[in-house]
C-alpha cells in the first residue's frame, strides 16, 4: 500500500507531505486518479471498438434501433457504484476523523490564528488551550486577539507574526479567524485548508511528523497583497528546540494594548 502510494505521488508530482493524517487526503487522491484512469483506458478501448463495429463498411444501411443489451447501463451502475464506495468508504470516515476526532488540548500545541490583509498574527495558548478574557471591545491594531489588558496572566502570552514553531509528533490546534476579510489558512504539506471568517473561530488540528519550514498559504482571493500572505511560514523541530525558541519569546517585552 505504501509502495503503491509512493509511487502515485511521485507520479502525479505531490507536495511534501509533513502531516500524519496527510498520508489518508493523499491515498484519496491517488484512488481517484487510478479510477479516472481506468475510465479513461476503458472509454478509450470501447471508442475504437465502436469506431470498428459501427464503420460504414460494415453497417452500409442505419439501424435506427440501435443497441438492443444494456451492457452501458451496466457500466455506468458499476462506475457509479465505485465512486460510491469511495466517498462513503473513504472520503467520508476521512473526514469524519479530521472533523469530529481532535487531539485533547492538554496535549496538543494550541495556538490562536487571525488573518488579516496581508498577514497571519498568531498567539499561544496556555496549557489549558485558553489565550485568556477576550472581548471586542479591546481589539484594536495593537491587540487583534482583543485580549483583556486587566488579564494578568495571558497579557504576555507569546504571539507572533507571519511565523509560529510547533515540536514534531506533538498535536497542533489551530483556532482560525480574521479581523477583516474571508482568507484561506492553507497548509500543502500538512494538507491542511480552513478558511477564516471574520466573526468566526473554527478548530482544526494535524499532527507533524516531518522536520522543516513550510509555507502558510492564503487559498481566498482577499485583495491587491493576496501574494503577501503566502510571506507565513510554520516551523516544525525538536521538542527541545521548540522549548528553546518559546522560552526566547517569553523573555521578550510584553504586548502593549495602548
Amino acid at each position: 500500500m505504501q509502495k503503491f502510494q509512493d509511487f502515485f505521488n511521485q507520479l502525479l508530482g505531490m507536495p511534501v507531505l509533513a502531516s500524519e493524517a496527510g498520508a489518508g487526503t493523499d491515498r484519496l487522491i491517488a484512488y481517484i486518479h487510478a479510477l479516472m484512469f481506468a475510465l479513461f483506458i476503458g472509454w478509450l478501448i470501447y471508442f475504437v471498438y465502436a469506431l470498428w463495429r459501427f464503420n460504414a463498411r460494415r453497417n452500409p444501411k442505419a439501424d435506427h434501433i440501435g443497441v438492443k443489451n444494456h451492457a452501458s447501463s451496466y457500466l455506468e451502475v458499476a462506475v457509479a457504484g465505485i465512486e460510491g464506495v469511495l466517498l462513503i468508504f473513504v472520503a467520508v470516515p476521512l473526514w469524519a476523523r479530521a472533523v469530529d476526532k481532535f487531539p485533547a488540548k492538554a496535549d496538543a500545541t494550541v495556538v490562536y490564528v487571525v488573518a488579516q490583509q496581508f498577514a497571519w498574527n498568531i498567539r499561544y495558548a496556555d496549557k489549558e488551550g485558553n489565550i485568556g478574557r477576550q472581548d471586542m471591545k479591546f481589539v484594536s491594531e495593537a491587540n487583534l486577539f482583543g485580549i483583556d489588558p486587566t488579564d494578568a496572566e495571558h497579557t504576555n502570552a507569546v504571539q507572533t507574526l507571519n511565523e509560529f514553531h510547533v515540536p514534531i509528533n506533538k498535536p497542533v490546534i489551530a483556532y482560525i479567524s480574521s479581523k477583516d476579510v474571508i482568507h484561506s489558512f492553507k497548509l500543502v504539506a500538512f494538507r491542511v485548508t480552513q478558511d477564516a471568517i471574520p466573526g468566526m473561530r473554527v478548530p482544526v488540528h494535524f499532527m507533524p511528523n516531518r522536520l522543516g519550514k513550510y509555507q502558510i498559504y492564503c487559498a481566498q482571493l482577499c485583495g491587491n497583497g493576496h501574494a503577501n500572505m503566502a510571506g507565513g511560514r510554520i516551523v516544525v523541530e525538536s521538542e527541545d528546540d521548540y522549548k528553546k525558541w518559546l522560552a526566547s519569546k517569553t523573555t521578550t517585552a510584553p504586548v502593549s494594548y495602548e
